[in-house]
Formats: C-alpha cells, structure tokens, sequence
C-alpha cells in the first residue's frame, strides 16, 4: 500500500507516519513510498495500540491536574509557635526554602535560614503563601515526614544532575484480597506460601524489572533504562493489628495499589488504607483482584467504592479500576502500565542524584543472631556502598553486609532499591532516615552527640517509672522477631481496655528471649511472650524451673486474645451485694462524736452487729452507716430477728429521724 494512503487512512500526514514507522518496529527508508501488504494490517494495530496509550496517558495527566488543582484550591490550616526558625516555617509548611525566604525578602525581611523569626511574621508569611493560620499556646517541636526530609536533601542537589528514579509503590489492601499473590505473580516467587497462617506480617520490598516499548520508554525520560523500566514495590500487612506498617508503607511510597478480592467487599482495612493514601497524597490504581473465581463481580465493588466518594473512571469519575487476577496474569500488564503511566506524570517528585549524597528510609528492622542490628532500607538518593558511614536517627554505624530482596551479597545499592544492611549499633526506628556521613571528624562528633542524647534519656525514663502509681497490672516482656511486628502487637495490645488491671509490657526486644529475661520476669512477677520467634531449650527450662509463665505464637490474633484471658484473670471478682433485714428507726436516746443511740423494730428478715446499713428516707438512699452493737433489754446481743425491737448503736454519715429505715446488707465475692 502507499505510504500517503495509509497516512490518509490514520488520519495523519505521511510525514508522520514515516517518523512514528520506526518506533513501532516498522523500518523503512526516508524515500520509501509504499509498505508492504502484509505489514499494512499491523502497522494500523499497532498505530491504534499507540494512539490508545496516547489518550490513557492524557487522561491520567488530567486528573492528576484536576487532583492538584483542587489541592491548590483546599486552604490548609496550621500552628505556628511564638517564635520558629526559617527552616523549620519551611518544613511545616511544606514548601521549598528557597519560596519562604523569597516570600520574606519581598516583605522587606531579610534573615538567615536558621534564624528564628516570631509569630507576627511568620503568619504574615504563611498566608501569603495560602494557609489559614492558628497561634499555639507555647513553641514545639515540628514534625518532619520521611518524604520532607528526603525533599530537603534533593533540593540542595544541582538540577543539571537529577535523572528521574523507579518508582516505589505501595501495594496496601484487606487481608486476604491477595496483595502478597498479586506481587508473586509479578515476581514470579511465591512469599505468601511462606506466611504464617496466610497473612504477611512483614513489610517486604522488592524491585522489578519490565521489559517495554520505546514510546513508553521515551516517555518516561529515563536515562538509565533502554529496554525496561523499574518499579519497587512495598507488600503491606492487612490484619488490623498492623496499621501502623501500612501507615509506613505509605510515608516512604510514590504511588499505591490499593486492592479489594472481587468476591469480597470494601472491608475495614480497606477504608484505613484509602486514609492513608489520601494522608500521603498519593496517585493511587484500585486492582480489583481475583476476577477468575465465579463468584467475581468486580461491578459490586465498583458500586460500593463510589458510595465512599471513589466513583471509578469509567463511571465519570476519577478512580482508576483494574480488574485483575493474581492467579491467572489477567490485567497485570494494564496494571504495570498504568503505574508506569502514573510515575511520568510525578515530574519533579521522582528526581534524584544517582551520584549526589546518599540517602534512604527504613522499612523494617530486626535483630539477626549472626548479624546483630538489621534494616530493610530503600534508597531515594545517591547510592548506598559497603564501608559507608551511616547515621540513622538515634542509630549509626558503618555498613559491613548488603544484601538485595533475593538475599544475594552486593556492594552497591542504586535509587529506588530495596536492601538489608547489617553494621548497625543497635535497631534503627523504622521510619528513620538513612544519611551517609563522608566526613569523619563529623560522623564521630554525630555519634558523641547522640550518646549524650541517650543518657538524658533513660534519665527521664526512669523517673518517668519512679513516678508512676501502684496499681493492679499484667506485667509481660515483649519479644518479637522484627521491630515492625513488635510495633504492631505493642499497638494491638495498648487497645485492650480494662480499668481494675493495667497492661505493663516491661521490657520489649527484637529476637529471642534470654536468661536474663527469665530472671527478670521472676523477680518482677512478669510473663515471657513471644511472637514469631521461639525459646531456646536453656531458657525454657529456666522459666520452668523458676515457674515463669511463657508463651509463644505465630498469629497476632492468638496473641491478643490470649493476653486479653490473662488480664480478665487478674480482674477481682464482682462483689454483690447480699440483703440481709431492715430495721425502722422508732426513737433517738442519744448522740456523740462517734455515733448515736436509737431504738427501733425489725421489720424484715434479720440484723446482725458489724453489718453495714443504707439510710432511706421518704423513698431514698441518703447515706451509709454500720451497726457497733446491739442490745435486746439492756444486754448485748450478736442479732435480733424479724419483729423484735431492740436498741443500736449506729455510726452513720448522716443523723437518724424517727421513721428512717435502715437496710441492712453484706458484700460477697
């Protein structure tokens, strides 16, 4: 066919059609004026399969625009403190430094980042900048988010060196709608098998590569891909326990799955894991999963998500929906590619260094017998060496093993990915901030500081303790094998409520428990729990020998529930209260500062000296006393019986009247 009456037939000019030829694999001379007929049918397929791609792309870009634009509109509302320091405005209101102090200077104020400037200013400041402003009560310390931190160091890199990174995506869901298979699909491993009753109760990360076209490839201005590209994923826990790793999956992502079973509903999790993406701002795709079971209707979940205002694309909204199966691969190439589609349109917030300061987050950390301190961290800047020296919050150390998601050893770790590193001191919080200190003399002064800072610390821990009130309490020592899972049983069980007998957990640490911990269990009266991790045969005969209650689970739900028992167990009994007789007040002979002498009849069953007694009037209980004697005759007596009178001495919060009944009763547990 002729190249001119192809073009016709695509609607563009041959000119065009000749440029574009190439990309779809099409290869033909500049002069060439006609194509094969049997290439024509595919050159028109392939041509639609671009053209289709074109115009998803152009609508992501538009409601990603539209998403912006409302988020512009939206006046956020912060506080500020009597006095804050230039970076500090900068980070609260998350923006560039290089805005605020541009916004500072046209106000005629000129002044260093890390100069304090009062409220005065700084609300001037911030609502020109677009926020509504409150005053606190007294200064405080602000809140810096893993995505500020990393922003800060990016933005004191040179434009010129930044190149666009993989994306890192975070996959967060219900437990059991198939997050951990949809991700063994892709990867082609099988993680959930492994998982203790089904559920993934880690965080894991692990980056893939995908082989793609050259359109999507240009696109993406990547100038480390050539023949695929690389998205990093984040695998999340969904048992409710673990909210706050699914909250740290969404700090450290870019993008988000969020996925719901297609013979499920829209469950629990799945509205605490829309907050967190919406918290983050964060594109999200929803991957309607396991459409290959017969019992699918991927139409009820769409239904239900634009009842929670998620009103999927193709019924005029701006939710994208892929149906997927993680069974079958049904729709995970449409998936992939959305989330391609997505990064692109991130612009600046995917740009990195790749040569620039090193700079990651952790995901996860646990102690490791061979290793010590470990931490699943994902690099955001730079690369991330053997031999670096590394300060991570109140952590540091230099990083003597690096090992990738297949658990292979490696000496260098590139943006975006996912690694283990061992060296550390001790467990690094997850959420922390890796910084690679190459000067010294300045990791050595970082490390005394933080010694310092210790020290002040366990000071103030321990007369936090001194201080604390003598009550009833279930004391435990904690042991779990990862610091996210011990952050998550902590979580669960702090939500058990139960007034008479307070939760302690004593002591809590990542890996096996120790003889030590035997010994302190049994001096302080605690119980030894663990979680996901097991007993050495020395302690355990220990605690035996020592009758140190200790136990073991795999599930968290077991653990909760099991800690719930022993709590109910402490609880005292519920006393009742037993009716024993009433008597009516007929007379009053006397009174003192210790109590009064009345004469009175009783008129149901019996009363008994030492018992306590209600005081009614005119149908109502107006205080409480106790009987100190009895006297039948003058004689004293132990009881008196129904119909009988008799005089007693009565020591009450309120003064007797003739007529007064008072009921008497005793407590039983």
């Amino acid at each position: 066919m002729n190249i001119s009456e192809l073009a016709r037939k695509l609607k563009v000019t041959p000119k065009e059609l000749k440029e574009k030829l190439p990309e779809l694999g099409f290869h033909v001379g500049r002069r060439a004026i006609q194509i094969p007929d049997e290439q024509v049918e595919k050159v028109i397929e392939k041509w639609n399969e671009m053209k289709e791609k074109e115009k998803k792309k152009e609508r992501l870009a538009s409601m990603v625009e539209e998403k912006e634009e409302e988020k512009k509109k939206e006046v956020k509302e912060i506080s500020l403190p009597p006095a804050i320091q230039v970076y500090r405005l900068a980070e609260k209101l998350n923006l560039s430094l290089n805005k605020v102090m541009s916004e500072l200077i046209k106000n005629g104020i000129f002044t260093s980042l890390n100069e304090k400037i009062d409220y005065e200013i700084a609300a001037i400041i911030a609502e020109n900048l677009g926020f509504k402003v409150k005053k606190q009560e007294k200064e405080e310390e602000i809140k810096v988010t893993v995505k500020e931190k990393i922003k800060k160091v990016i933005d004191q890199e040179k434009k010129e060196d930044l190149i666009k990174r993989p994306p890192v995506v975070v996959v967060c869901g219900h437990v059991d709608h198939g997050k951990t298979s949809l991700l063994d699909f892709i990867r082609q491993t099988k993680e959930a098998a492994k998982e203790k009753g089904g559920i993934t109760q880690k965080i894991g990360a692990y980056q893939i590569e995908i082989p793609y076209d050259k359109e999507i490839l240009r696109s993406a201005q990547n100038d480390f891909a050539t023949k695929s590209r690389k998205i990093t994923f984040i695998d999340t826990p969904g048992h409710e326990a673990f909210e706050a790793m699914r909250a740290r999956g969404g700090e450290a992502a870019d993008l988000a799955v969020l996925v719901i079973a297609a013979d499920d509903k829209v469950q629990p999790q799945t509205i605490e894991a829309i907050k967190i993406i919406t918290k983050e701002n964060l594109p999200f795709v929803v991957a309607i999963n396991k459409i290959d079971k017969p019992e699918a209707d991927p139409e009820k979940i769409k239904k239900e998500l634009s009842e929670i205002n998620l009103v999927p694309e193709e019924w005029g909204g701006k939710t994208i929906c892929v149906p997927v199966s993680a069974k079958t691969g049904q729709g995970i190439d449409e998936l992939l590619e959305t989330l391609l589609l997505l990064a692109d349109l991130k612009g600046e917030a995917l740009l990195a260094n790749k040569k620039g300061k090193a700079v990651a987050t952790v995901i996860e950390s646990h102690l490791d017998p061979g290793a010590g301190p470990v931490a699943a961290v994902i690099v955001f800047n730079g690369s991330l060496k053997v031999g670096n020296s590394a300060l991570i919050g109140h952590s540091y150390g230099k990083i003597r093993m690096m090992k990738n998601e297949k658990g292979e050893t490696i000496k260098e770790a590139f943006l975006s990915q996912p690694v283990q590193i061992s060296g550390l001191k001790k467990l690094p919080e997850v959420g922390e901030i890796l910084e690679v200190i190459e000067d010294q003399k300045e990791f050595k002064k970082k490390i005394k500081e933080l010694e310092i800072l210790s020290v002040k610390e366990r000071i103030k821990l321990e007369e936090k303790k001194i201080s604390k009130k003598q009550e009833e309490k279930l004391k435990i020592i904690l042991r779990a094998d990862t610091l996210g899972s011990l952050e998550a049983v902590i979580r669960a069980l702090n939500k058990i409520d139960e007034k008479e007998v307070k939760l302690e957990i004593v002591k809590k640490k990542v890996g096996r428990p120790t003889e030590k911990d035997v010994v302190l269990a049994h001096r302080i009266n605690a119980q030894l729990i663990n979680f996901n991790v097991d007993f050495s045969r020395n302690v355990e005969e220990m605690a035996k020998d020592l009758g140190v209650k200790f136990s073991s689970y795999d599930i968290i739900y077991h653990l909760i529930e099991k800690v719930g028992e022993e709590i109910k167990a402490l609880k005292k009994p519920e006393s009742v209260e037993e009716k024993i007789g009433k008597l009516k007040v007929l007379a009053i002979f006397g009174k003192n500062q210790k109590g009064e002498i009345v004469g009175g009849r009783v008129i149901e069953g019996k009363i008994i000296s030492g018992l306590k007694a209600k005081i009614w009037r005119e149908e109502k209980i107006i205080g409480e006393g106790l009987i100190k004697k009895l006297q039948i005759n003058k004689e004293e007596v132990k009881e008196v019986g129904n119909g009988n009178e008799c005089g007693v001495f009565f020591v009450g919060d309120e003064n007797l009247k003739e007529g007064d009944i008072l009921e008497f009763y005793k407590k039983t547990d």
